[in-house]
């Protein structure tokens, strides 16, 4: 059965790859081999370095350690083919080195990379300048300086306020840091930008395409830049005696990512009410459903290869009813709207897109034209600013996005339902919409009987090795079990987490991240299994329980996870030290993982997800080739 399984698989990614071979020519970022060295025991050092997407099928490698002032030591005996990762078992002597690790490419001379790493921990820590009375919340890396290596973005809070909730705010402050824990810039976005989940969204990218990010977030009066340059009025004060921000200008605004000098400033779009900027309660409940900056203050944000070659900006604005989207492009200096997305737009064409929206969202290729969708909960926005479908289903909480079913050409969505109905839990197309699955919620007695809301959580991720494809569960709705892609239930067990996911422990099973742990799914005694432990760390976004980040920052194909120390004055990166017999190009060099990760921060965070399948039963993985080149 598995073979035969298998053998469906590969012709079901043939199709795929032959149907989108021009999302392969997308230009995507450079990076260079993210070669990492940790501490994995008294006597051994884990060293994980990337397989990139320009090397060659049969890239082999060698690596050295030099001791200060020796000469290197060629540590493998033969050319490493199978995992980019490798553990020095050599006796440490004072524990600095200098790791090399060097691409062996046939005849010709391959090029050293190295990493310096003061052995003694299996983390990396970065000090931070946390402001007083503030927290280190989400972050989105990007390569802010051009050489190949991540930097972190920091949203720093202070008290925060839910939308649906009254009181004053404290400024968002945001900060850049490299690895080294240098700060390159703070940026204050000011009173007159609310702080919350929902508020803040920014976007960490490389937008036009010279080597560097930038990043993008809505501003104000009185936001000031990492230079101390001030946006607008710098003594205007918008709030109303609720904390609520209804009146004064909207502004969107392109930062430096090296310097956070603000580059262009513009109208921010979608406004609060057609024509006027300073709305009365009335007009706001005419076009949002409510008068108190509710509805209206919703905020999402991505990034989407709308034209299938260059990175655009989407800002995003309600999903509970009118749900708007507008597109820009940053190009040679200049911001200019591609399109705007209107629910409520005159003509009403678009008004079965309106109350569709999530928390969150997602972006990607769902049609194979080589441009990508915003996939916006229950409905998805073509590359063109038009409406590709809408599932009707309405709001939700949790979003997944990938080739969650191998066995199903083309890529799937698994959502839930908030309001209380047929589809607690579904699973669709995500080209057509079409519903492949889908389970209806369940009250438990004591919650009501038949009334109230759907679950609150859901996840899909490949956790059980008798099933193809990613394992469905929830959290809420008296949804007890756990689905297979194809919608049969496997069992009346659920996991005691329903949050994020990382790549950990080298096989190609997904484990659990929820609060500072790590946990593998046991699926024979069906319960959970800690593996690591983060002491000394939290989680963010309170019940929420998620990471600052989670993605494949570097080293090979697993993914790294960002927390806080609990006295915020400090991030730790988490980095596995499992050896894995796979080897893969890193994920950041997948377009819908890569995109996932820009998005992350959004709202209610989501877990990301990579273009492809990974499992057991997937044979040959064959990742298609792209342009990693600077756009000018």
């Amino acid at each position: 059965m598995k073979k035969i399984i298998r053998i469906i698989y590969l012709f079901l990614l043939i199709t795929i790859l032959l149907s989108i071979k021009v999302a392969a020519q997308r230009p995507m970022e450079y990076l260079n081999r993210g070669l990492v060295a940790v501490q994995a025991g008294r006597d051994s050092v884990f060293l994980s370095w990337r397989l990139l997407n320009s090397d060659t099928e049969n890239i082999a490698f060698d690596v050295y350690r030099q001791a200060e002032n020796a000469k290197p030591i060629k540590l493998n005996a033969k050319p490493i083919t199978e995992a980019t990762s490798m553990m020095d078992t050599s006796p440490l002597e004072n524990g600095r080195y200098t790791y090399l690790v060097k691409p062996i490419k046939g005849e010709e001379e391959g090029t050293f990379v190295h990493y310096k790493q003061n052995v003694g921990t299996a983390w990396f820590n970065i000090a931070l300048q946390t402001p007083d009375k503030y927290t280190p919340g989400d972050i989105s890396p990007g390569d802010l300086d051009g050489d190949g290596n991540y930097e972190l973005v920091v949203h720093m809070t202070g008290v925060g306020r839910d939308n649906s909730h009254r009181g004053m705010t404290d400024p968002p402050i945001f900060q850049a840091y490299k690895m080294d824990g240098t700060l390159l810039w703070s940026i204050n976005l000011g009173k007159n930008i609310r702080e919350g989940a929902h508020y803040t969204q920014f976007l960490v990218y490389d937008f036009d395409g010279d080597g560097r990010a930038e990043v993008v977030m809505k501003t104000a009066d009185g936001t000031i830049d990492g230079t101390g340059k001030v946006v607008g009025d710098s003594s205007a004060d918008h709030r109303n005696a609720d904390g609520h921000i209804m009146r004064g200008p909207e502004f969107l605004t392109v930062f430096d990512g090296l310097t956070g000098a603000v580059l262009t400033t513009v109208n921010y779009w979608p406004s609060r009410y057609p024509g006027n900027e300073n709305p009365s309660p009335e007009e706001m409940k005419e076009v949002w459903g409510d008068g108190d900056a509710n509805r209206s203050e919703r905020y999402l944000a991505c990034v989407a290869y709308l034209d299938g070659i260059r990175p655009s900006i989407v800002m995003c604005r309600g999903y509970y009813t009118r749900a708007t989207l507008a597109a820009y492009d940053w190009r040679d200096g200049k911001l200019t709207q591609r399109w705007l997305f209107d629910s409520d737009d005159s003509t009403k064409k678009n008004l079965d897109y309106r109350g569709q929206g999530n928390h969150n969202l997602s972006v990607g290729d769902v049609d194979g034209d080589g441009c990508d969708e915003i996939i916006y909960g229950a409905a998805v926005i073509d590359n063109n600013g038009e409406g590709l479908y809408s599932t009707g289903l309405g709001h939700a909480d949790a979003l997944h996005f990938s080739d969650l079913d191998p066995t199903h050409p083309g890529l799937e969505i698994f959502n839930i339902q908030e309001r209380f109905g047929d589809a607690g839990l579904n699973f669709r197309d995500a080209k057509t919409g079409e519903i492949l699955w889908q389970v209806a919620s369940v009250k438990a007695a004591d919650e009501g009987g038949d009334k109230g809301e759907g679950p609150g959580r859901g996840v899909a991720f490949n956790v059980d090795p008798r099933y193809t494809g990613n394992e469905c569960w929830v959290f809420g709705a008296g949804l007890n079990g756990m689905w297979n892609a194809q919608g049969k239930k496997i069992t009346e067990t659920t996991p005691t987490t329903c949050n994020f996911a990382v790549w950990w422990d080298g096989d190609l099973l997904r484990e659990l991240l929820d609060k500072n742990m790590i946990m593998k799914w046991d699926w024979q005694a069906e319960k959970i299994i800690p593996l690591m432990v983060a002491g000394e760390c939290m989680s963010n976004n309170g019940t929420k329980s998620t990471p600052a980040l989670s993605a494949d920052l570097f080293g090979d194909w697993r993914e790294e996870v960002i927390l806080r120390t609990v006295d915020n004055k400090s991030l730790r990166i988490f980095t596995t030290t499992l050896p894995t017999k796979h080897r893969f190009v890193s994920l950041m060099q997948d377009p819908i993982y890569r995109l996932s990760i820009a998005w992350q921060n959004v709202a209610y965070n989501q877990p990301p997800h990579p273009g492809f399948y990974l499992g057991d039963e997937m044979g040959k993985l064959i990742q298609p080739k792209l342009k990693l080149v600077k756009f000018k």
